[in-house]
């Protein structure tokens, strides 16, 4: 008795769907690789950041600014310390360009007036100490550089002391009016505490 081969379609439609499946297997493996190499390494280089803000004062504060930056830095002490002291020198300025801005209400007492023009001299010098240190810290090599890192820690902690003078002087009871008090006092805190982020990470190299 003759033997039938009975076919049908629906095995054809089977192996073309069992082939489409192979090839995009093929396909997508590799992304999906990269993807978990990628998430993986983004992983680590913010645990390192995580780690090494333990050592400042204002953890939260210090990985919450430097964690976007993540990918950049790395595991690279030198790139995290350039970072932490550039977004304390953006904090400078943008603190700058607010309390020049309150120094003009209108409304200020003679004294107030003075004791906030001090306060912007005192972020003016902070500004050319944190960019003198942020220039040095791209020459961070050769057998000097530990006259370099020095250089820069002199400089950061001089912008520190700036930072706080102005706050002193915020505090001496010379200003009265609380919204201004209040306004330059929240700014300078949050930029003298950046600040002081920097001066820690910097303080933890080692050449």
């Amino acid at each position: 008795m003759e033997a039938h081969n009975f076919t049908t379609p629906c095995s054809y439609s089977c192996h073309f769907l069992l082939f489409l499946l192979t090839v995009l297997l093929f396909i997508t493996t590799p992304q999906i690789c990269l993807a978990t190499t990628a998430t993986s390494s983004t992983q680590t280089y913010q645990t390192y950041i995580k780690t090494t803000c333990n050592s400042t004062l204002y953890a939260q504060l210090c990985y919450k600014s430097l964690s976007p930056y993540a990918s950049q830095i790395q595991t690279n002490p030198q790139t995290l310390c350039t970072t932490a002291l550039t977004i304390a020198l953006n904090s400078a300025k943008n603190t700058s360009t607010m309390v020049s801005n309150v120094s003009k209400l209108a409304g200020l007492s003679s004294i107030e007036v003075a004791v906030i023009e001090d306060c912007i001299d005192n972020v003016k010098g902070s500004i050319s100490e944190l960019q003198d240190s942020l220039n040095e810290m791209g020459q961070l090599s050769g057998p000097d550089v530990e006259f370099r890192v020095a250089s820069v820690k002199t400089w950061v902690s001089a912008a520190l002391t700036d930072e706080t003078t102005c706050t002193d002087g915020l505090s001496a009871k010379n200003v009265n009016n609380a919204m201004v008090k209040n306004t330059i006092s929240e700014y300078i805190l949050n930029l003298a505490q950046l600040t002081s982020i920097a001066l820690a990470l910097i303080n933890g190299l080692k050449y």
